[in-house]
């Protein structure tokens, strides 16, 4: 149960910081995308279904607030929460080079996603454009943040596991 509250406070701090604090001191009109950050980094380090249901989470949250239909950002941080949580038997939690190059690869798909549904059905097919001056500062960006971002999330989850253990040990 204390895993369930923590990482639904985690949600809506990410959330609020994504879109309140960040989007005020952005670079390049760009922001970190930490919604993504936590639905990977709880997918990697906790597995398939952990990373699939904050994936959820973070996706309803993004599409009540950043989109005009309900479902489809669900849906795909659905997806990449539960492909990140294959990542989970391999992974050892103090390298932060997997989870870059996982929230490299995750962010492109997400800017994709956005390009193709955004700009490509407009007829809008400039990607080039669109690669130099969204796709990059976005994944730089959030590829920043990651290395900030996932330490801390390391800390709550050993915390978090720690926690269980002493619970099942009494």
């Amino acid at each position: 149960m204390r895993r369930i509250i923590t990482i639904f406070f985690l949600i809506i701090i990410s959330f609020l910081l994504q879109s309140a604090l960040f989007s005020l001191c952005n670079l390049q009109g760009t922001a970190p995308n930490l919604l993504l950050i936590l639905t990977m980094s709880f997918g990697i380090m906790r597995g398939r279904r952990e990373g699939m249901l904050t994936g959820f989470f973070c996706g309803f949250l993004y599409d009540v607030f950043f989109s005009s239909l309900i479902g489809p950002y669900m849906f795909l941080f659905m997806i990449i929460g539960y492909l990140n949580g294959s990542f989970h038997k391999d992974f050892l939690m103090e390298d932060v080079m997997l989870p870059v190059f996982i929230i490299t690869v995750d962010e492109f798909v997400f800017c994709f996603v956005e390009y193709v549904t955004g700009f490509l059905l407009r007829n809008r097919t400039n990607i080039g454009f669109y690669f130099v001056h969204v796709f990059l500062p976005h994944i730089l960006y959030t590829i920043v943040a990651t290395i900030i971002v996932y330490r801390i999330y390391v800390v709550i989850n050993k915390l978090l596991k720690k926690k269980v253990k002493e619970n099942e040990a009494v």
